[in-house]
């Protein structure tokens, strides 16, 4: 970020555009990263059938998954891929995003 530069908020991501693009927060820098690929996406979906079926059947939390803004300050906000909320941590969850870092946050690398 540039000398100088304001850091932008939580409140400017509910500005940018619903493009299909991937918009972070780190330090207050804006990010954006293009849509998933298709491979990226099935990659994701296995990975969200396995721990989503096991957290439930054993009564551990919750997965989510993207998109979903994860407030973990007011100049950073995430958008990981997989979420996995421990029960001990639900309290993070809100009806907008989650508020606070959770248990695990799974990213795909994508090329």
């Amino acid at each position: 970020m540039a000398a100088g530069a304001t850091k932008l908020a939580y409140e400017d991501c509910l500005l940018f555009p619903d493009d299909g693009k991937r918009h972070e927060l780190i330090d207050g820098e804006h990010f954006v990263t293009p849509a998933p690929s298709v491979r990226h996406q099935r990659i994701l979906q296995h990975l969200n059938t396995l721990l989503h079926g096991f957290a439930a059947a054993h009564g551990l939390g919750k997965v989510f998954f993207a998109p979903l803004d994860v407030l973990l300050s007011e100049h950073d906000v995430v958008e990981p891929d997989l979420m996995f909320i421990s029960n001990e941590r639900a309290s993070i969850v809100t009806a907008a995003h989650l508020r606070g870092g959770p248990a695990l946050a799974v990213e795909v690398v994508s090329p």
